[in-house]
């Protein structure tokens, strides 16, 4: 049943990164500590395990297609994430498990926040 359950998380989270671009942790990660029952640390570990396979390819092509991708930035943006997922795994290993849950909270309410009080119509 939890596979099941972790297969449908990987269904939102490809379905809400095809809508908006993100890589779907901010689905997957609160819905497997939430949903799944698993500790903070492992569902970012999972996370990003689950985005280091070609799982976006489709989605790229779509965009691509229709001349949406800017494939110089998209190497800048990789180059800047092969760095920082390096750096940012290694803080959240010295981070107690409540003190990353916290924090990936925040951040999520400080991006929700941002977004809505700059929206354009």
């Amino acid at each position: 049943m939890l596979y099941f359950q972790i297969a449908l998380i990987g269904l939102a989270g490809g379905i809400v990164s095809g809508l908006f671009g993100i890589g779907g942790a901010v689905v997957m990660i609160p819905a497997m500590v939430l949903l799944a029952k698993i500790d903070q640390h492992t569902a970012n570990g999972t996370s990003l395990a689950a985005l280091v396979l070609p799982v976006g390819i489709l989605g790229v092509l779509e965009y691509y297609k229709r001349g949406q991708v800017n494939l110089p930035f998209a190497g800048l943006l990789a180059s800047g994430i092969l760095v920082g997922a390096l750096l940012g795994a290694r803080l959240a290993g010295r981070l107690d498990d409540l003190v990353l849950r916290r924090a990936f909270a925040v951040f999520l309410i400080l991006v929700a926040v941002r977004m809505l009080l700059t929206s354009k119509r």
